[in-house]
């Protein structure tokens, strides 16, 4: 467990890493910004492709091997991102690095959602808010040491994930036991409607990781707009992902006392009101914060949902880990281009509308999952 957490970090400080390179890339490889933006796309591109291939491989050759294959892809990726003499070799060190994210990403995810019963969801909070820790520390080091020293902070990256090689002898090898003949019953009254039910919950994750990343993308300028100084902006968006990850270790405690679908229409509903408070100028800032501990436990607490919604539909994880990535790829360009028909002043209404959508997605998965036909009712029910 406490490996896995370390994994988390790790691969939370790898998607924060590319960013704060881009000056040392664009200076060594004599790169445009958009052309130095694309090692993150790479790393995407590659994330979702580990989810698919992991997917695939999940259940086959033992979980220890896919997250050993996932720490030994994403080592690989770094130390070529850092070596790596042009700029297409660079790109193609991104991709495999976001290959072995995707695996280890799905891959704890998974067996974090099935392997602690109704613990579970406090159990992916914990694990996901390790990976805003990363969030947090990989800027960090970049800041320290320079953009220009990016190749030796890969370096001591790749290095970090070989050690947690030697922690897989806790993970076990077989895949997840079968559905009881009870949640046989409910998966065959659903079964109907389950194609929906899958597409909604693409749904929320798709669009509220994207209000996440756009948040994370256009909050400063939004605050530069109304008034705020680039100091004030830059502190308040690392207030946000904080946040973020504050959040998740708070929700822990409270989702062993209460269902997802509780803390998803609660986390839905305030996020929904902090981004139309974010709208008054005086507001902006503390409003964000709490867009950022409301939208926390959306992803890890959702997992759990769908795997007792559709015990059967085993790719189902995989497709919503998949979509939410898609989601932070397509965020920034479908914003851009909407608040280029719009105006900057106008992005917390935009995310709001979303946000609302999300709202409305949790109310009806909550009322098309809620129902369990095998259950007796009448007074020979059991008590």
């Amino acid at each position: 467990m406490a490996a896995s957490c370390v994994g988390f970090v790790l691969i939370g400080a790898l998607q924060a890493l590319y960013g704060p390179a881009i000056p040392g890339l664009r200076q060594e490889f004599g790169l445009s910004p958009s052309a130095a933006g694309l090692g993150l796309s790479a790393h995407f591109v590659g994330g979702v492709a580990g989810v698919l291939l992991f997917d695939r491989l999940y259940g086959r050759i033992g979980n220890r091997r896919i997250l050993g294959m996932s720490y030994v892809l994403m080592a690989v990726g770094a130390a070529g991102f850092a070596l790596a003499p042009d700029w297409p070799l660079v790109l193609a060190a991104a991709l495999l690095a976001g290959l072995g994210f995707g695996g280890i990403d799905y891959g704890l995810n998974q067996l974090f959602a099935v392997g602690f019963g109704h613990r579970s969801t406090a159990m992916l909070n914990i694990l996901n808010a390790h990976f805003g820790i990363g969030a947090i520390l990989g800027p960090a080091l970049i800041g320290a040491v320079g953009a220009d020293r990016y190749p030796t902070i890969f370096l001591a990256f790749a290095l970090a994930n070989l050690p947690l090689l030697l922690c897989l002898k806790g993970v076990r090898d077989q895949a997840p036991p079968p559905p009881t003949a009870a949640e046989e019953v409910s998966t065959a009254a659903l079964r109907r409607s389950l194609a929906s039910i899958l597409t909604v919950f693409v749904a929320l994750y798709v669009l509220h990781v994207g209000i996440e990343a756009g948040v994370g993308g256009w909050e400063p300028t939004h605050l530069e707009t109304v008034g705020y100084g680039a100091g004030i902006a830059a502190t308040a968006t690392s207030v946000y992902w904080l946040m973020m990850t504050v959040g998740r270790f708070l929700v822990a405690p409270i989702a062993l006392r209460f269902s997802a679908q509780t803390i998803i229409t609660v986390s839905c509903a305030g996020m929904t009101a902090c981004l139309l408070l974010a709208a008054v100028p005086t507001l902006a800032p503390y409003a964000y914060a709490g867009v950022g501990l409301f939208i926390a436990p959306i992803f890890p607490t959702g997992l759990p949902w769908l795997n007792r919604a559709a015990p059967r539909a085993r790719r189902a994880g995989a497709l919503v880990i998949a979509a939410s990535m898609a989601g932070g790829v397509a965020a920034g360009p479908a914003l851009g281009k909407v608040i280029e028909w719009s105006d900057v002043q106008a992005v917390p209404l935009l995310l709001a509308a979303v946000s609302a959508t999300c709202l409305a997605a949790t109310r009806w998965l909550t009322r098309a999952t809620s129902s369990r036909p095998h259950e007796r009712k009448g007074p020979t029910a059991a008590p």
